[in-house]
């Protein structure tokens, strides 16, 4: 058994809405360090798989069908033991 844990943001080169408003905020709250903020998701998969590279496979074509928007977002897996 092993865990792909998939992290999909916005590509650089698309306006990130809930990113700008949460910047914003954070400004008002005095962190006014902070250069950027983009807001992506997280995803975990439990995948029944032989090996880490048939586990990657899997979480790969999770991600390619259904789970991130390929033209708007890109997607970086990792995969472990579970």
């Amino acid at each position: 058994m092993y865990k792909a844990t998939v992290n999909v943001t916005l590509r650089k080169s698309i306006l990130d809405p809930k990113g700008k408003a949460a910047h914003h905020a954070l400004e008002d709250l005095g962190l006014t360090d902070i250069n950027s903020v983009r807001i992506g998701k997280l995803i975990e998969l439990n995948i029944d798989a032989d090996d880490k590279d048939r586990a990657y496979e899997v979480a790969e074509t999770a991600c390619t069908k259904l789970l991130a928007n390929e033209v708007m977002e890109d997607f970086e897996i990792t995969i472990s033991e579970n």
